[in-house]
């Protein structure tokens, strides 16, 4: 089976082609990513520029992986979506409990209602109570009296996912499944311990950082603000001043979360914004740092607030991923620890047969997450198993059928 999935990001542009077998062996066949200027906060700025570039990507994958490109696996961004916790409950009086009580509690509840002018993305069962305060992960074949299902549901601008099916049927191309940014970072950089004992994922993007939440291994939330990387550049470049590029070395090269003694002492060259390239001036690393560090601090407690908002810091998650290009800034693991009390690591994508190591890193994370998603982990799995009943009762009918006329 060939996997498409493609990341439309504030900076670039990121494809990856994938064969991905029965027995869950995958290779990389193609990973392309070019830069783009026309993605700003996470919207589309030039509808028509965009779509000759993702055309060109797609064609150069088709080259390169020999395959002919027809659906893909999209990224949506998780900025300005909307976030809808909630419960259903239901008196089940000692009873057995069996999926009948399951979906009686659903159809009590509005998971499946729509939310005026926004498209839900995931419905999600996070968890059950059982009676008045037992948490539990499964409650069939238990018994109880009370039976409380706790839902999720997340949703985006109804007019972007209407604008981005619009550029792809430009394209002919055909969306399998749009998945949040922050999931598929999660999915590219979360170990199985890490879903099961919680982990909070924030990818430090361009433009916007994202956060995922996991725990008990079932996704619980998925947001995003408008601060990146891009914002401590030009930041920089105000501060300093210099060009924009120059901001991005300095960041890259002396930037760092934390400061030390010596960084008073440590002396940087930086150009002038004049357009004499010999005219240049000296600030030590210590100017940068305080230049990054307050930047760095509004976009991890903008981040935790979006947690305090929906009481999600009471769940106390002391496990913290730091992924995207913003994570390789130098003490961002510290200075996160201190913000969210628990312990950071960064994390790459996981390794994938065939993948270049130039893309094993952690500014695309989101993107190799396109192709870890599997849609069957986030459905609500006793509907589904109505579904393939109802799909077997009928084919015992027309088995029954040929046995009785053929």
């Amino acid at each position: 089976m060939i996997k498409v999935g493609l990341d439309i990001g504030n900076s670039k542009i990121s494809l990856v082609v994938c064969d991905i077998r029965n027995d869950g062996y995958k290779k990389v066949l193609s990973f392309i990513s070019k830069p783009t200027q026309n993605v700003k906060k996470s919207s589309i700025v030039n509808l028509n520029l965009i779509k000759k570039e993702i055309s060109a990507i797609l064609h150069d994958a088709e080259k390169e992986s020999q395959t002919n490109i027809k659906s893909i696996i999209l990224n949506i961004p998780a900025t300005e979506s909307f976030s809808v916790f909630g419960n259903s409950k239901i008196d089940i009086s000692g009873e057995k409990i069996n999926e009948l009580h399951l979906k009686k509690a659903l159809n009590n509840s509005d998971i499946f209602e729509p939310i005026e002018n926004y498209q839900i993305i995931e419905n999600l069962i996070i968890g059950y109570m059982l009676d008045k305060h037992t948490p539990i992960d499964d409650p069939i074949d238990n018994f109880g009296d009370s039976l409380t299902v706790n839902y999720y549901k997340f949703s985006v601008k109804k007019n972007f996912i209407k604008t981005v099916l619009s550029l792809f049927k430009d394209l002919n191309i055909n969306i399998e499944n749009f998945i949040p940014t922050p999931l598929s970072s999660a999915l590219a950089t979360l170990n199985k311990d890490d879903k099961a004992l919680g982990a909070i994922c924030i990818d430090l993007g361009a433009s916007s950082s994202s956060i995922a939440l996991f725990e008990n291994e079932k996704l619980i939330y998925l947001d995003a603000i408008n601060i990146g990387g891009k914002n401590i550049t030009n930041d920089i470049a105000r501060g300093v001043p210099t060009t924009i590029n120059n901001a991005e070395r300095l960041k890259n090269l002396y930037g760092s979360v934390i400061s030390s003694p010596s960084d008073e002492y440590e002396i940087i060259d930086v150009p002038d914004l004049q357009d004499n390239i010999n005219q240049s001036k000296q600030i030590n690393r210590n100017t940068v740092n305080l230049i990054i560090k307050p930047r760095v601090e509004e976009t991890l407690e903008l981040i935790r607030q979006k947690l305090k908002d929906y009481n999600l810091h009471k769940r106390q998650i002391k496990n913290i991923i730091l992924t995207g290009g913003g994570s390789l800034l130098e003490g961002i693991t510290e200075y996160a620890e201190m913000i969210f009390d628990g312990n950071a690591r960064v994390s790459k994508p996981f390794p994938i047969n065939g993948l270049d190591k130039a893309f094993q890193n952690t500014q695309y994370s989101q993107t190799i997450g396109t192709i870890l998603y599997d849609q069957s982990e986030f459905e609500i799995k006793f509907l589904k198993n109505k579904e393939k009943k109802q799909k077997n009762h009928i084919f015992r009918h027309f088995s029954s059928w040929l046995d009785k006329y053929i």
